[in-house]
């Protein structure tokens, strides 16, 4: 199995961007697009959980936007062969007490392209 396959870090990598563009845009349609669509997908949120792509997808759509100027660093993209990859990192707030939240995701490339299969995040 090839771990960290440059094209396949690439395309996960570009995938994650657009996602959080969507996240911090509070763009719910695009972010909706970004998961799987199927009763396994599952997201663990701070004092939330959302199992299925229809709970997600009505969970995202109640949530307010994010507070200004999300900060992302030491973000991590670990791909598995060509079609398995983890990406995690690190986010904060310019206003935000206390130490950095954590985000972990697990894509898969399925037919329609990349998608969030799994995702958690945690304070």
């Amino acid at each position: 199995m090839d771990i960290d396959r440059p094209d396949v870090v690439a395309a996960v990598l570009a995938a994650f961007t657009d996602y959080e563009k969507a996240l911090v845009a509070g763009d719910v349609g695009a972010l909706g697009s970004w998961f799987w669509d199927s009763p396994a997908v599952t997201r663990f949120g701070i004092a939330d959980r959302q199992t299925g792509a229809a709970e997600l997808h009505a969970w995202r759509a109640a949530q307010p936007p994010l507070p200004p100027g999300r900060r992302l660093f030491e973000t991590r993209v670990t791909t598995f062969g060509a079609d398995l990859a983890t990406v995690t990192t690190l986010f904060d707030y310019p206003d935000q007490e206390g130490g950095p939240g954590r985000q972990s995701q697990t894509w898969v490339r399925l037919p329609e392209g990349w998608r969030i299969v799994h995702a958690h995040v945690s304070c």
